[in-house]
């Protein structure tokens, strides 16, 4: 998480990188008890497990007061807040008002940094029980007051990996809309639910099986499909897709954060780039990385050479040094090239003075360096 503006760029650098911890012992899938009707049993979909029952709650029934008090799953009070606001509040930013464009889906649920290859992997479950969605939640870092970091992937990068999806999802490109997270943070984990199931109408969702929601994470994937079941929703509960890669640099393996199980993460990748390690990268994110760079007139174009300053570029690089065996592109492939990230600048020399027109920059506005 394209456009014709997109260039990209394949490069190699070889390094060692993280090791991910050994994967933990798969604890027993999510299991439906009392809640299922009778019948005979539904079907599964591995890895996965799909929950179903259709017994909407009515969260408005019986509140007179004007505002209510948000809970966690553990029973502490949360943020007070009008009412008003966590039921009037249009969730998705981009859909318009009528907030139809999710309209009996499958929803996949996370943050989607990097779309890396456990985020497909969500897309995929959710192709296989409707019309595949991803519900993005953006502003975090503003809200929490977390450092700005680059993102992964160029925002206007994000539509041509989806693309790049759909054979993995029975020929569907999954369609991405944001939710602003100032909007959600206070909701409970049950409006949270309520306001999937009532606002956007959607048939279910997908969620890994770490995912936590609700005010300051206070539901997980068990009450997640608790609450899917009251509301009438569908939930599956994919299992991590976990890094087999076993990397390691300079013989230590790679502290990611505490939440690290040895799993496919946005923090793996990040951790990946900064190593300079593309070919780890790559086996991440299921693709080579592509670096967007905008173009202005900072820019020097020589015969087999363009030089940018690092503040036009749109995503994360990798670590400063020099790239061999990339690809670059403006919309269409202009040729192999290599790259050099430094402090200030990168440095795109072609291997061919003719792959480049006299003013191929200029008539595009976007390149990008493809790293294999």
């Amino acid at each position: 998480m394209e456009r014709a503006a997109a260039a990209a760029l394949g490069c190699a650098l070889r390094s060692p990188s993280p090791s991910p911890s050994p994967a933990p012992q798969w604890p027993p899938l999510l299991r439906c008890h009392r809640r299922c009707p009778p019948g005979p049993p539904r079907p599964l979909l591995p890895p996965a497990l799909r929950f179903s029952q259709n017994r909407p709650l009515d969260m408005t029934k019986g509140q007179s007061s004007n505002s209510l008090k948000t809970f966690s799953s553990s029973g502490h009070s949360g943020v007070r807040q009008n009412n008003d606001d966590l039921v009037n509040g249009k969730l998705l930013i981009d859909c318009g008002e009528e907030q139809d464009c999710v309209l009996g889906g499958i929803v996949a649920l996370g943050k989607f940094d990097a779309l890396h290859i456990g985020h497909r992997e969500l897309a995929m479950h959710a192709s296989r029980a409707g019309t595949p969605f991803l519900l993005s939640f953006v502003g975090m870092a503003e809200v929490l007051g977390w450092t700005y970091r680059p993102p992964i992937v160029a925002q206007c990068d994000r539509k041509r990996v989806l693309s790049s999806w759909a054979p993995y999802c029975r020929n569907v490109v999954p369609l991405e809309y944001q939710v602003e997270f100032s909007k959600v943070r206070s909701l409970s984990p049950r409006q949270f639910v309520e306001r999937l199931s009532k606002d956007l109408r959607i048939k279910g969702v997908v969620a890994g099986e770490n995912y936590r929601f609700g005010y300051k994470a206070s539901g997980d994937a068990a009450e997640l499909v608790k609450l899917c079941e009251e509301f009438g929703l569908s939930a599956f509960i994919v299992r991590s897709v976990m890094d087999t890669a076993k990397r390691s640099h300079n013989g230590a393996a790679a502290a990611i954060n505490s939440s690290d199980k040895g799993q496919v993460s946005s923090s793996r990748v990040r951790h990946a780039l900064a190593m300079g390690d593309m070919e780890y990268v790559s086996e991440l994110l299921g693709r080579k990385h592509r670096l967007v760079l905008m173009v202005n007139q900072k820019c020097l174009h020589e015969r087999k050479k363009i030089v940018l300053p690092n503040s036009c570029m749109l995503n994360m690089p990798p670590a400063e040094g020099l790239y061999e065996n990339c690809d670059l592109v403006n919309g269409e492939y202009l040729g192999p090239c290599r790259v050099i990230i430094t402090s200030d600048t990168i440095v795109i020399e072609m291997k061919d003075e003719n792959s480049l027109s006299p003013n191929p920059i200029q008539e595009v506005g976007q390149l990008g360096i493809e790293f294999g």
